[in-house]
């Protein structure tokens, strides 16, 4: 029995780009379902490289490193979705994805587990001051010694940013025996025993550990600073594997030197090197009791498959079936298979009397409408219609000559 075909356009000739070595699990997925024109990078690119190489890409696949500003957008005239396979979408100017009618996804819940549990492991390193006790062994020092050597169990932990990772941690820091707070800009449910923080100096002043899991917004640039760096413990921990600019490093260093912090550990960097084997400079680097690691916060192998496979999922079902659930830039629309029609997909600036304009166009011209779903946005409106087969070629045609038309694209 021959296969279904499930859109119209040949997989052949959908052209798929991923980059920063994305799981096989995603690679895998578009190959064994006939989408044989699959390439794959091993790093990222810059915005010259990549403007070149997405002339022609139908679907582009990043993580963290590569950046998709509005120029590679407007050379990007034949893209539909972009998949970032992590759990920000920061790297993406989302004002431009709208209005060129891309659809942006990403993987907010699948590397929440990997975080959260490396956060726990560094907090039980840092208070142990495993890390000195480890560089004086590689040196041939012995330094059997309980100064300054804690149980997490009793100590309180604050975490700034009570989201999917925030409260992840919140879950096995208790289950350890920890006190937490926590603070948030909205108002967050507690999970356990947990206390809301109504401040953030109230926050500071009472943790032993403090763990970052805040998004890279103008308003958490450098929140870690000289000023609310003093309202630490004495011998207090910071963590940080949120984004590199919510913490002043410099101000950082001079905390740790007078040992009013009891030690950090970054996983994160403003300026980060663009791949492996780069050099790398940190004001951190050389300091006691202090980790610094790569970036490596979600970076476990049960989180790629996790996010090869969410991230995928959500491409294949925009792709073959229109289902914009999850997108950033899409309004979300799911709906299900209409048997006997074909299926058009059209996104349109968000004005008064487009959906009136399309009904109209297609009445005059006798295409029935089997089904039809709108949704909009503060930007734009994404249209399904469901018409008759023996008219749909013709309903595409007339849906790109409405002037606010973005995108007519036919699913199947």
């Amino acid at each position: 029995m021959a296969e279904k075909k499930l859109t119209s356009y040949p997989k052949e000739k959908i052209n798929i780009l991923f980059l920063e070595n994305i799981s096989d699990v995603a690679v895998n997925r578009f190959i064994d379902t006939g989408y044989s024109n699959v390439k794959k990078l091993t790093g990222a690119v810059n915005q010259e490289e990549l403007i070149k190489a997405i002339k022609d890409v139908h679907i582009l696949g990043i993580r963290s490193k590569t950046q998709v500003t509005p120029e590679v957008l407007k050379a990007a005239q034949k893209l539909q979705a972009i998949g970032c396979f992590c759990i920000g979408v920061n790297q993406v100017n989302l004002d431009a994805a709208t209005k060129h009618g891309v659809a942006v996804f990403n993987a907010p819940y699948s590397n929440t587990r990997s975080v959260a549990e490396l956060v726990i492991a560094a907090s039980i390193m840092l208070v142990r001051k495993i890390i000195d006790k480890n560089k004086a062994a590689h040196e041939g020092r012995w330094m059997k010694d309980a100064s300054g050597s804690h149980e997490l169990r009793g100590k309180t932990i604050g975490i700034i940013g009570y989201g999917n990772i925030g409260s992840q941690v919140s879950v096995l820091a208790e289950a350890l025996g920890m006190k937490v707070l926590f603070y948030d800009a909205e108002t967050k449910m507690p999970l356990g025993n947990a206390t809301d923080s109504k401040t953030l100096k109230e926050l500071l002043k009472n943790a032993d550990v403090v763990t970052l899991h805040i998004p890279e917004i103008p308003s958490t640039e450098n929140l870690i600073n000289k000023t609310n760096l003093p309202y630490f413990k004495k011998g207090a921990i910071l963590i940080n594997y949120a984004r590199g600019t919510v913490v002043d490093l410099n101000a950082l260093r001079k905390f740790l030197l007078s040992d009013h912090l009891g030690g950090a550990a970054i996983d994160v960097f403003p300026v980060e090197p663009e791949k492996n084997g780069d050099q790398f400079e940190s004001v951190l680097q050389g300091l006691p009791n202090v980790i610094l690691t790569p970036h490596i916060g979600g970076s476990t192998q049960e989180a790629q498959m996790n996010i090869g496979e969410d991230v995928s999922n959500k491409l294949f079902n925009y792709l073959e079936k229109g289902i914009s659930t999850g997108s950033h830039t899409l309004p979300a629309l799911a709906l299900p298979p209409q048997e006997g029609a074909h299926r058009i997909l059209h996104i349109h600036q968000n004005v008064p009397g487009v959906l009136s304009q399309v009904n109209t166009l297609l009445g005059k011209h006798k295409i029935n409408i089997v089904a039809q779903y709108l949704k909009n946005n503060d930007q734009i409106g994404y249209v399904v219609l469901d018409v008759d087969k023996s008219l749909s070629r013709n309903a595409v045609e007339l849906l790109k000559s409405i002037k606010e038309t973005i995108k007519v694209r036919m699913l199947y």
